[in-house]
């Protein structure tokens, strides 16, 4: 059995030499490189709220036992129960006994509570739990901040060097951020973890999504691979919260991180024997600046429908456990739980207009996605229970797949058809506007929930996508520009491409299969 093995090993490696070159197995990997950064991204949404809550409530305990209370009238007795020991301790004198040996009734009647509150799972002070959303908002938006920074250096960067280094670097430092993760038990350690996440998140997106849009020329071929690849965004985003909340509660909060630690090790052995990303392989023509790209008004629109679609998930990311511990008196795994219908919707979304975006506009499906967000979020807070938050959140997470599904595509399609087709800056674009969408939306969103309340949080961004919605319409048709003609039927021209079109007219390049076997 073990020379079989062995052949069998051998057979797989041979496979995947043979395969290097393969589109599908890039492919693959990026799908796996979203895969990991989103399930890092969300699984520590159950975990967080409820387990600085936790740290926040464990001190005050601490300090009764230690410091006595000074007030009190003298002659009268104050006790103190110690959980510790079992004790009452009175403050009028040093007088300690065992709560079995005194016969007090106030100390009884404060015993239980006690007892009552530590079994539950009910938050008993509503205060704390309100300043909870700040904290939590500022630590979740901490990444998307960072990402927000660094992708303007790594869009150029990859031009420069290539797609293989960056995503290569991408992983090493989401292994770094997931092993902090698991042995933080500060909020300023989560808080360095979560922002360290957000450089590897940078390299992976933007190289990964850079280096699918350049071997996958043709337009219709590319949305059916970006569509796969946020495939894995969404496997992510689905698994994510449930794996979290349950790992959490019925093993603790280091064992969810150490799993996706050794997932990520495997996704790196994974890049390093097929992209070698030892090498350097820079474009061989030089991109449109990216300021330039950051100009054009139709790239701003298709990148204002990602950010701000992605924004109302963002808000319910950090405020909706802790709404749901606030109203419904939720258990910690229903807190991951709540996501699930949005993550199974996303994934089924970017499934399906990957491809149908294409056919019916992907201008509308971006509108329609739109609308259905800006409704869904709306009608969240009129859940009673964790059953009432099934249709809303199912709602929201199908209509930003809509969204994504066909605004990354149209992306590389801008550059295509206005600009030089080199696309690690405008997916940088992209991607700063999704971490727009994760930065905005936590901080503000904990502010507002707090102050104003949840249901009104909801309503603010329901209607703020609701009014975006109509700006989809100038991306039905966007004009070209005479030169990019010129650039597309030039031999010299990296990008080979097989078929070309815009809704009413067909370019077609000099060489009929592009060569892909080209690409390491």
């Amino acid at each position: 059995m073990g020379i079989l093995d062995g052949l069998q090993q051998f057979n797989l490696i041979t496979w995947l030499r043979e395969e290097r070159q393969s589109r599908k197995l890039i492919l693959f990997i990026v799908f796996v490189a979203l895969l990991l950064d989103n399930m890092l991204l969300t699984v520590v949404v159950p975990i967080i709220p409820s387990y600085l809550y936790t740290i926040d409530e464990s001190t005050p305990p601490a300090a009764k036992n230690i410091t006595p209370p000074l007030q009190g009238s003298p002659g009268t007795f104050q006790s103190i129960v110690s959980l510790y020991d079992n004790t009452v301790r009175l403050t009028n004198g040093s007088v300690t006994a065992r709560s079995t040996d005194l016969d007090l009734p106030p100390t009884t009647s404060t015993a239980e509570p006690l007892a009552s509150q530590n079994s539950s799972d009910c938050p008993k002070s509503n205060g704390k739990l309100l300043n909870e959303n700040v904290k939590v908002g500022l630590l979740f938006a901490s990444k998307a901040t960072v990402q927000l920074i660094t992708n303007p250096f790594i869009g150029p960067l990859t031009n420069r060097i290539g797609y293989q280094l960056p995503i290569f670097a991408g992983f090493c430092i989401m292994f770094l951020s997931t092993i902090m993760f698991a042995f933080s038990s500060s909020y300023t350690l989560l808080f360095l973890a979560r922002s360290l996440q957000g450089v590897g998140s940078s390299c992976s997106s933007v190289a990964g999504m850079g280096m699918l849009a350049s071997v996958y020329t043709d337009d219709e071929e590319r949305g059916h691979a970006i569509g796969i690849a946020l495939g894995g965004l969404a496997l992510g985003v689905l698994v994510g919260p449930p794996f979290g909340s349950v790992m959490y509660e019925f093993v603790g909060k280091t064992a969810p991180f150490l799993i996706l630690a050794f997932l990520a090790v495997f996704d790196g052995a994974l890049q390093l024997f097929i992209l070698q990303p030892t090498k350097v392989e820079p474009e061989t023509q030089k991109g449109t600046p990216l300021l330039t790209l950051m100009k054009d008004p139709y790239i701003l629109i298709a990148a204002g429908a990602i950010c701000f679609g992605n924004m109302a998930i963002a808000m319910l990311e950090p405020t909706l456990p802790i709404w749901m511990m606030e109203t419904m008196c939720a258990r910690k795994w229903q807190l991951g739980v709540a996501f699930l219908p949005a993550s199974i919707s996303y994934l089924i979304g970017t499934n399906i207009f990957g491809t149908l975006a294409h056919k019916m506009g992907r201008w509308l499906c971006a509108l329609i996605g739109m609308l259905l967000v800006g409704m869904s979020v709306i009608c969240v807070p009129f859940a009673g229970d964790i059953y009432g938050l099934i249709l809303p959140n199912f709602g929201v997470g199908f209509a930003i797949g809509m969204v994504d599904s066909s605004m990354m595509p149209i992306m590389g399609y801008l550059v295509d058809l206005r600009h030089v087709s080199v696309y690690g800056s405008v997916y940088a674009i992209a991607d700063v506007a999704f971490c727009m969408g994760f930065a905005l939306g936590p901080s503000i969103g904990g502010s507002i929930a707090e102050n104003i309340g949840f249901p009104w949080l909801m309503t603010i961004i329901g209607i703020v996508d609701i009014l975006f919605a109509p700006l989809c319409l100038f991306l039905r048709n966007p004009p070209g520009q005479e030169e990019k003609i010129a650039i597309l039927m030039d031999t010299n021209c990296s990008m080979k491409t097989r078929s070309y079109s815009t809704q009413a007219t067909h370019y077609q390049g000099d060489d009929v299969e592009p060569e892909y076997d080209d690409y390491e």
